[in-house]
């Protein structure tokens, strides 16, 4: 019996919760499912190789002691403390994207392409990360200039002013990256108008989100995936949804998305998301503040390093933190994956589109597990897995069975995925 033949007479059957959703996880079987897994358990290796990968390059700049003289050379150039960081800023932002090419290359290029997830050329790509380092050149020198201050006025309690300052920049990035960093990769338009348009702003109005326009991005030059967002604070609140969201799933599936899109924006995520970091670099900058002065104390005379406050002390902090990143990761991923839970249920309340919602789970599994046992979703998911959702999908369907259409109480909805 082929699966369509099984939906067909689950139909004729009471909704059942558990039937509903192996009907929809049956869907992804085979090669496709083997791909999809390889890919998302890879990514769990890489956790470790990123972090390991980054100190490596940063201990580099501390042992051939290139730190040292990039410092040296910025104190020749002038005297203002400030602008001897973002002369800094120059040498190591160039020099550790080039030692970390290779693994750059090989993370976001090779592997994309070996699994089917690039749309891109090599030379399209690497224009991209060309864009991509000179925002970085910019926005490095500009947190390293006011990070080293801070340490430079506070030596004692530099990790408690660090961490606000941090924050604010994470506040100033949400702010301007919609409107002066994004365009930089991708083209956004005003979405055609029609009754999706007009659905998707009645969403937002209903939920007092003030955008009157609705934009569509044009991902699908860079990959296959689907995605979409509410973007920005303020005046540059922006509702987004990539082209392949468009193009690729039905209008049911897309207003599931921008239901659950919106969701982070009513339920504050974006505050929430700006106390987390806060936080999160609260933790991390007091174990540098403890760190990083002992191990000066045995080695920073070796590598050309006068002490904590010296901005050839960068690579050291930055290592520690490409460390530190790998424990810390299943605490980050669980915080948030708990709110994006809470954009699905949103979600669902505000598109009541449970299908549609599961037929973007099964799509996103393209390129997520979508069965992973408790500990793996526990330790490496920042998502609800695909099973998760797809039965949360069903059993919202299963309580508000009698308020859908007719056409919406079957067991699954008989639209095939298209690839």
């Amino acid at each position: 019996m082929t699966l369509w033949s099984l939906a067909a007479a689950a139909a004729a059957q009471p909704f059942d919760v558990e039937t509903a959703t192996r009907l929809y996880l049956e869907t992804l079987q085979g090669p496709a499912r083997a791909r999809s897994d390889a890919y998302f358990e890879g990514g769990y290796w890489l956790i470790l190789w990123n972090g390991l990968v980054g100190a490596l390059v940063n201990y580099l700049l501390l042992r051939t002691r290139w730190s040292a003289a990039w410092a040296r050379w910025a104190e020749r150039r002038t005297r203002r403390r400030a602008l001897q960081t973002m002369l800094y800023a120059i040498p190591f932002v160039l020099v550790t994207a080039l030692l970390s090419l290779p693994w750059t290359i090989y993370v976001d290029y090779v592997r994309e392409a070996k699994y089917g997830l690039m749309n891109q050329s090599f030379a399209g790509w690497g224009g991209e990360q060309a864009i991509a380092l000179l925002v970085s050149l910019v926005t490095t020198a500009l947190i390293l200039a006011a990070v080293m201050a801070v340490i430079r006025r506070a030596p004692r309690t530099w990790w408690l002013w660090g961490s606000a300052v941090m924050m604010g920049f994470a506040a100033v990035g949400l702010l301007v990256t919609p409107v002066f960093v994004a365009p930089l990769f991708n083209h956004y338009t005003p979405m055609a108008e029609g009754p999706l348009r007009e659905q998707i702003l009645a969403m937002a109005h209903a939920n007092r989100i003030p955008a009157d326009n609705v934009y569509v991005v044009d991902a699908s030059r860079q990959s296959k995936r689907i995605s979409a967002n509410v973007s920005g604070i303020g005046p540059t609140i922006r509702i987004s949804l990539n082209d392949n969201l468009l193009n690729r799933t039905p209008p049911q599936d897309v207003k599931a998305v921008m239901g659950h899109e919106m969701g982070h924006y009513v339920l504050g995520h974006i505050p929430v998301l700006i106390l987390e970091f806060g936080a999160g670099t609260l933790v991390l900058l007091f174990i540098l503040s403890r760190a990083v002065p002992r191990i000066l104390a045995r080695s920073g005379a070796r590598w050309g390093i006068e002490g904590p406050a010296d901005v050839a002390a960068v690579p050291l902090y930055a290592a520690l933190v490409a460390l530190l990143i790998i424990p810390a990761t299943p605490l980050l991923n669980s915080m948030t994956r708990i709110e994006e839970a809470q954009a699905d249920r949103f979600g669902l309340d505000a598109a009541r589109e449970p299908d549609g919602f599961a037929d973007v789970a099964m799509r996103l599994s393209e390129y997520r597990k979508i069965a992973p046992t408790p500990l793996e979703e526990l330790l490496f998911f920042d998502h609800p897995s695909g099973r998760t959702r797809v039965r949360g999908a069903m059993a919202w369907k299963a309580r508000h069975l009698a308020e859908l259409p007719p056409g919406q109480r079957t067991m699954v909805r008989p639209a095939p995925v298209t690839p």
